[in-house]
């Protein structure tokens, strides 16, 4: 396992990036009688120059509903971990676009920061892969641009919950005995709330679960990981995969023991990069000042940020274009 130094290397990976400007869309997919609308956040190529673009507490630098330069584009998918929004790996997403890609974070319905009432449980397990197959569908169908796409490059990052989405749209069968009984059974609010009740019985699991052939690369962070701890639930990940462990972990999210088992059974070796210093939340995007207090931009002593992000984001983008194609 590599553990990570900051190197001149990665500043000279982002020095020869393309120089595009971030265009920003807002996107809305709509759903069906089974499938809830999903909202979702673009960020692609373009030719004008950014401004600053203040979204809740954020401010972005951007150009919005910009046109999107080039053709044949590869496509990122993001996904968001537990309580996540599509804003929250935006740094991620600029630096992708910035280097010609397109890329699209959603919120995962009803398990996002301003929509919890379906987060706990395992509905929300099986039903992320397929929020993430449905959004490929559309940027490859419905999606007015969907020409620009190239359908045979489509990448993949997630984080905690959304690393484990990747890993099953990749092939994995997780085993859901896993999970602690608290957490497993759909019809939850919260786990809390399960824990005060009698022990729930677990619920059927699904035949099949989602998996997607056309994503051909992934990258995941801290992914939730205790649902793929030997060889037999992740046989079938043939992709390349660029898996981030944080050194500390903490945050509710995969514990550094997992993320290493994950990392040993899975059947192609993965590029394994351990953050030294860093929490499991550390793989959010740099928070603004006005935020430092909050729990999710509380990093140990020592560790800055912004300054990891930039080369995650430099290592990240160069993943991507070895594996998707410049």
């Amino acid at each position: 396992m590599t553990r990570l130094r900051f190197t001149l290397a990665a500043a000279f990976c982002l020095s020869i990036s393309p120089a595009h400007a971030a265009g920003l869309k807002f996107l809305h997919i709509l759903g069906g009688q089974d499938a809830p609308s999903i909202d979702a956040a673009m960020w692609s190529p373009c030719s004008e120059a950014p401004e600053d673009v203040q979204i809740r507490t954020l401010t972005v630098p951007a150009s919005p509903d910009c046109p999107i330069a080039g053709e044949s584009l590869p496509l990122v998918i993001l996904s968001h971990g537990y309580g996540g929004w599509y804003l929250g790996h935006h740094d991620t997403a600029e630096a992708l676009a910035d280097s010609g890609f397109v890329v699209v974070a959603i919120n995962h319905p009803h398990a996002n920061y301003a929509d919890m009432s379906r987060a706990n449980g395992l509905g929300v397990l099986i039903g992320r892969p397929v929020d993430i197959k449905r959004t490929i569908d559309f940027m490859l169908g419905d999606f007015a641009d969907s020409a620009k796409i190239d359908p045979q490059r489509i990448g993949f990052y997630g984080f905690s919950q959304g690393g484990y989405t990747g890993l099953v749209l990749a092939g994995a069968n997780p085993d859901f005995s896993k999970l602690p009984p608290r957490c497993a059974e759909p019809k939850a609010v919260g786990c809390a709330q399960v824990n005060q009740a009698r022990p729930p019985q677990r619920p059927p699991l699904p035949q099949t679960l989602t998996h997607d052939p056309r994503i051909r690369a992934m990258v995941v962070a801290d992914p939730l990981s205790i649902v793929f701890q030997t060889a037999e639930s992740i046989r079938d990940v043939a992709i390349p995969v660029q898996l981030w462990g944080s050194e500390l972990g903490g945050g509710g999210g995969a514990s550094p023991e997992d993320v290493a088992t994950l990392a040993r059974v899975l059947p192609k070796k993965p590029d394994v990069r351990i953050v030294p210093n860093a929490v499991h939340l550390s793989f959010m995007t740099p928070c603004p000042k006005i935020q430092m207090s909050s729990e999710v931009c509380i990093d140990a002593p020592g560790f800055d940020r912004a300054a990891f992000h930039r080369e995650f984001n430099a290592e990240v983008v160069a993943f991507f274009r070895r594996n998707l194609g410049e």
